[in-house]
């Protein structure tokens, strides 16, 4: 006689077996998201090269803070981060520093390749060595997946596409002044170009960072929570605050991420914090601290806010020592002693007292000189010069020729000097002179370009020609 079949019992030894296995594997359901470098065509090396340079100048203009205890217990954390940092992104060649800065504003910046700053504002606001983690974790996120570099590699400015990036410095997660980068070294503001990161690059380094908290023993909460600080003390200043979103954009949903991603990954041991308390009264026995427009070069985006005197009054006789600026690694000139430098994205204007400025609502470049490069439209250096005049008499269009073009040198390359007049924004009018030759790479317009008002030319003349006379182009093919 058959015998029934007897029901199989779900709940068998083998059935256990792959419950205890699926419960230990339930974590993995909800592992932590993958974060990957973007493409970069420079190598770590050349980060390290870039991030050393800029942090010389950076440690030159910026109020250093000196106590060893501070900066004793930066090194400690930023170390105890690093440790925590993925290997495959930590490259052997990276040499990281954590220098302390004596600014009010709540801010950190990381420079490629390791050298970080921390702005005493930012330690000023931290709730707990936990929020103040995440910040520096985040930073952290951006020079182990190369984002400066990355931006560089895609970035479309000539300057950046030349490699000629030594020298840049800034991109702070709460940077006031639109990220108040700056780049004493070149006498550019690639800055906000190689670090104002895009709201991709911004996720990238808030996940990133916050897997790195949780491996060095801090709750990523901590870090959603800074930006909720962050975020509320720029709009209890009206926006004169912090306003970090201008070089790191929020992505959206920032905290929600963040938080989710905090309950994939498991927290390790908390690490000894005691520290962070002790370094607050540290803090607090510093002298006042200085703020950023005080104490370093504006970015360039806020030049219209630097004027050099008023626009209209009489311009001091040109100064008879001269002093030596450069333009990263495209060019090198002598200009008058008494002008002041106002760099650019892609130029230098170096104007005298009076030069440049607000006037009637408008920003007027009245006097002086400037460096630049477009990239230019032709291979043919008159082409290239005319199609370039052209465009910017787009927005100018009572700019007219006021002569014949001339067949001139600029460092021994052929140039073309190209003389023009405008009406003035002062009054009467105002004559401007072009001077234009390829760079290196043939496809690349420099330009010499002075203006002065028509009744100052004969005293600006000499100048301006010794200027000229000075540049030496310095980038290599």
């Amino acid at each position: 006689m058959n015998r029934p079949s007897r029901q199989r019992d779900f709940w068998t030894p083998r059935a256990a077996a792959l419950a205890v296995i699926v419960c230990l594997l339930a974590p993995g359901l909800f592992a932590q998201t993958p974060v990957k470098p973007p493409k970069n065509k420079y190598t770590p090396q050349q980060d390290v090269e870039l991030g050393r340079e800029a942090a010389a100048e950076v440690r030159k203009q910026y109020p250093v803070i000196q106590d060893e205890r501070i900066a004793r217990y930066l090194a400690t954390l930023g170390d105890r981060l690093v440790k925590a940092a993925p290997p495959e992104l930590d490259e052997r060649v990276y040499e990281y520093s954590f220098t302390p800065v004596n600014l009010k504003e709540i801010n950190a910046f990381a420079l490629p390749g390791g050298p970080m700053f921390v702005h005493r504002g930012l330690v000023d606001v931290a709730a707990d060595e936990a929020a103040l983690a995440g910040v520096m974790a985040h930073e952290l996120a951006h020079v182990l997946l190369r984002h400066g570099t990355a931006n560089a590699s895609k970035a479309q400015n000539p300057w950046l596409q030349l490699g000629q990036i030594a020298g840049i410095i800034g991109g702070a997660v709460v940077g006031g002044a639109k990220g108040e980068a700056i780049a004493q070294g070149s006498q550019f503001g690639l800055g906000t170009l190689l670090l104002k990161y895009s709201r991709e690059f911004e996720k990238q380094a808030d996940l990133l960072g916050a897997q790195i908290m949780a491996r060095a023993g801090y709750d990523p909460r901590a870090l959603a929570l800074m930006f909720e600080t962050i975020e509320r003390t720029s709009k209890n200043t009206g926006g004169s605050g912090p306003q970090w979103m201008s070089s790191h954009p929020n992505p959206g949903n920032r905290t929600q991420y963040i938080n989710t991603e905090a309950d994939a990954l498991t927290v390790a041991p908390a690490p000894d914090t005691s520290g962070f308390e002790a370094i607050k009264p540290m803090f607090a026995a510093l002298p006042p601290p200085k703020p950023m427009r005080g104490a370093a070069r504006v970015d360039a985006a806020d030049e219209a806010a630097t004027p050099v005197g008023v626009p209209g009054r009489p311009l001091p006789p040109p100064s008879t020592q001269y002093r030596d600026i450069s333009g990263g690694r495209i060019f090198q000139a002598s200009v008058p002693a008494n002008w002041t430098a106002l760099p650019s994205n892609s130029s230098i204007k170096v104007v005298p007292e009076n030069g440049y400025g607000q006037l009637n609502g408008q920003t007027v470049f009245a006097c002086g000189v400037e460096f630049g490069v477009v990239r230019a439209a032709s291979r043919d250096l008159a082409e290239a010069t005319d199609a370039w005049v052209s465009a910017a008499a787009q927005g100018n269009p009572d700019l007219q020729l006021a002569g014949t073009r001339q067949a001139t040198r600029i460092s021994g390359r052929s140039a073309i000097a190209t003389p023009l007049l405008n009406p003035s924004p002062l009054g009467g009018r105002e004559r401007i002179t072009v001077y234009s030759t390829f760079l290196a790479d043939g496809a690349t317009l420099f330009y010499y370009l002075t203006v002065v008002p028509e009744q100052d030319a004969s005293t600006f003349e000499a100048v301006f020609r010794r200027v000229g006379e000075s540049i030496r182009l310095t980038e290599v093919r």
